[in-house]
């Protein structure tokens, strides 16, 4: 199991278009990976369960993944939260 915290940089937080974003990322790897927030976690290959977990700016999130190509998977999703997602 690999992990990394991540700290939501833009404005409007996690919304459509970055969850978008992170499942189209999310869904170039093998792993199985998840989104915590508050201890809930949601797959990070699921739209509306990105979506549930309502985040928003300065929030911090962790990324879990296990399996094939964890830690490549684990390291584009940190870069893509903490990018502000071109906002």
């Amino acid at each position: 199991m690999v992990e990394k915290k991540a700290v939501i940089k833009n404005e409007t937080g996690i919304h459509a278009r970055p969850a978008s974003m992170i499942v189209q990322l999310a869904n170039k790897y093998d792993a199985e990976i998840t989104i915590e927030k508050d201890g809930n976690g949601v797959n990070a290959k699921s739209i509306m369960g990105i979506m549930s977990l309502g985040v928003s700016k300065s929030t911090e999130v962790t990324v879990k993944a296990e399996g094939k190509n964890a830690q490549e998977a684990v390291d584009a999703l940190v870069e893509l939260l903490e990018s502000g997602f071109g906002e």
